[in-house]
């Protein structure tokens, strides 16, 4: 998932901004979400430390304070190298100010043109989550999950176990940030996974690699994100 900041001083266009990316990510189903909007650059800053995922930057230039977008922007590298950073300013002239920076921006937009603005922010948007896709695919083992006619991808890594749904033919992932329930059977997702998941219950599916202990007595797992799953007799010693 992509965490999307924005950061603009004027409160008016601040929302304005925010409308429009809600409405695309809502639109075209993307796997974003908006975690902060601030007129602030120290608070967003703040927020960004806080937060491992990738990011998606809106940064107005001219924050009438004394960090500006620029320099915003030069220490959120420091934070997020993959970040995805556009400038948002009524100041095209500035524009070349963002190589003398090297903070590697995305694009640059300019919101004295609403009409072009509000395409160009889509456009960064779709472009975004289509090089997120590209890199983590590269760099990670992944699992797609098709649901609510969008496709999810999650790191393997960041994924502590499946559990069977209450819902009939349902499963539920159970990952890092979020749980997704979609379509499918254990068996199913089984033979698609490699061998670090494990079948330890004929309802659960677990990522040995997320496994901080195991009580075999009360045939309970415990994983690191202190969520617990169980295990059947028979299958405790194949785990």
């Amino acid at each position: 998932m992509l965490n999307i900041f924005v950061c603009e001083d004027n409160p008016a266009q601040r929302q304005t901004i925010v409308q429009i990316i809600q409405n695309t990510v809502l639109i075209e189903e993307l796997d974003m979400r908006l975690v902060l909007a601030a007129g602030d650059p120290y608070v967003l800053l703040d927020k960004v430390k806080t937060i491992q995922n990738t990011g998606i930057y809106f940064l107005d230039i001219d924050l009438g304070c004394s960090m500006n977008g620029l320099k915003l922007a030069q220490q959120i590298r420091l934070f997020d190298p993959r970040g995805f950073i556009i400038f948002i300013t009524a100041h095209s002239e500035l524009s070349y100010m963002t190589f003398q920076y090297r903070v590697e921006a995305m694009d640059f937009v300019l919101k004295d043109t609403p009409a072009e603005a509000k395409v160009k922010i889509r456009e960064c948007l779709l472009n975004a989550m289509e090089r997120y896709t590209l890199q983590t695919n590269k760099t990670n083992k992944v699992y797609t999950i098709e649901t609510g006619g969008r496709k999810i991808s999650v790191d393997y890594d960041d994924i502590f176990f499946f559990e069977t749904s209450g819902n009939i033919h349902k499963i539920i992932l159970h990952a890092k940030d979020r749980q997704i329930e979609f379509s499918g059977t254990m068996k199913e997702l089984a033979d698609t996974l490699d061998g670090n998941f494990v079948r330890c219950h004929r309802s659960f599916l677990v990522n040995k690699n997320n496994i901080k202990e195991i009580d075999t007595k009360n045939r309970v797992i415990y994983c690191t994100n202190g969520e617990t799953c169980l295990m059947s007799t028979r299958m405790m010693r194949g785990l």
